[in-house]
């Protein structure tokens, strides 16, 4: 492969549009990512007019992966589409190696829409883990493939993404308003994406806590499963059996500096317990949660006996001991 910091932009756009892709690849890296002098912008090509969540996301992919300063043109000239680095949902061709994402034509059989295709590919190229490729599709992309390719139909009522870039079109009514509301859309999408990243990243390191103080409570023989940190704890828990796990409350501290006891659910989803909470702190705050459980510093009880705050760890393990919650 050239040297792409050396490439002007001219022979960047004589290349091929396998090695062009290939060449934007190697060179881009969303954690130190610096523009060199004479270096193109990459340029993706997709329909005009009206859009839907599939080529808002494939767009959202390749900024966030590729190049955060890709420009986007949208159109369905062919001469157009094949000067561009990337087409997506746009073209009638499906050539990964080649940046080129449409589902449309009837040589391609498959589930995708572009979003799955440039998703798979970002993974082939190295530019995201298989772990985060899965995460993503299973919570997101798979669906958006789905409604794309009319296997599942939004639920209604539901603000789901695929409704929510439906609704993003609504503004429009010119090729220009749809030009805009696009580029719109397509920003929500990467803050969606963003947290999506974020999130895997939090659960993995999620899993070595979470798994350290199940094992803790396991060898103390307790039912509290104390964590050092506000996480999100429940996915990994129930993915290690917290269903059958001996834990029935969790202890945490809040962001806000505050302490917090959860009762378990006891599946993942479920709005029960396993124990609730006392019936006699429900709906409680401050002076009258002080009152019934005997502890300064008891600050709420929902009213639905799934979490209760208190100011002082101590206080909160206080407070669970005088209600013979704990063992």
């Amino acid at each position: 492969m050239p040297d792409v910091h050396a490439l002007p932009v001219d022979r960047l756009r004589r290349m091929g549009a396998t090695d062009r892709f290939r060449t934007r690849l190697a060179l881009r890296s969303r954690e130190a990512y610096c523009r060199e002098p004479g270096v193109a912008v990459t340029l993706i090509s997709t329909h005009s007019g009206p859009f839907h969540a599939d080529d808002v996301m494939a767009v959202a992919l390749l900024r966030r992966f590729l190049d955060p300063d890709a420009q986007v043109v949208r159109t369905r000239d062919l001469a157009k589409i094949a000067e561009s680095d990337v087409a997506v949902d746009v073209g009638g061709v499906y050539e990964p190696a080649a940046g080129r994402f449409d589902h449309h034509q009837a040589s391609y059989e498959g589930p995708l829409s572009s979003a799955g295709m440039v998703l798979d590919q970002l993974e082939v190229e190295g530019r995201i883990p298989a772990t985060l490729r899965a995460y993503l599709a299973s919570n997101a992309f798979d669906y958006i493939d789905a409604v794309d390719n009319g296997r599942v139909a939004p639920k209604a009522g539901v603000p789901c993404l695929a409704r929510i870039v439906e609704a993003m079109n609504a503004v429009a009514s010119t090729e220009a308003e749809f030009d805009r509301a696009f580029l719109s859309a397509v920003s929500v999408a990467g803050l969606f994406l963003d947290g999506m990243v974020a999130e895997h990243r939090r659960n993995a390191e999620a899993a070595i806590v979470v798994h350290a103080a199940m094992r803790a409570a396991e060898s103390a023989g307790s039912n509290l499963l104390e964590l050092p940190s506000y996480l999100n704890w429940k996915p990994v828990y129930f993915a290690s059996g917290g269903e059958t796990h001996s834990t029935e409350f969790a202890l945490f501290p809040g962001t806000d500096g505050t302490w917090r006891v959860i009762g378990i659910p006891p599946r993942e989803g479920d709005f029960g317990q396993k124990v609730p909470l006392p019936q006699a702190w429900a709906g409680l705050t401050d002076g009258a949660m002080e009152a019934v459980t005997g502890v300064p510093g008891s600050v709420f009880c929902h009213k639905n006996r799934f979490i209760a705050v208190f100011k002082t760890r101590d206080g909160a393990l206080a407070a669970l001991g005088g209600a013979g919650l704990l063992r």
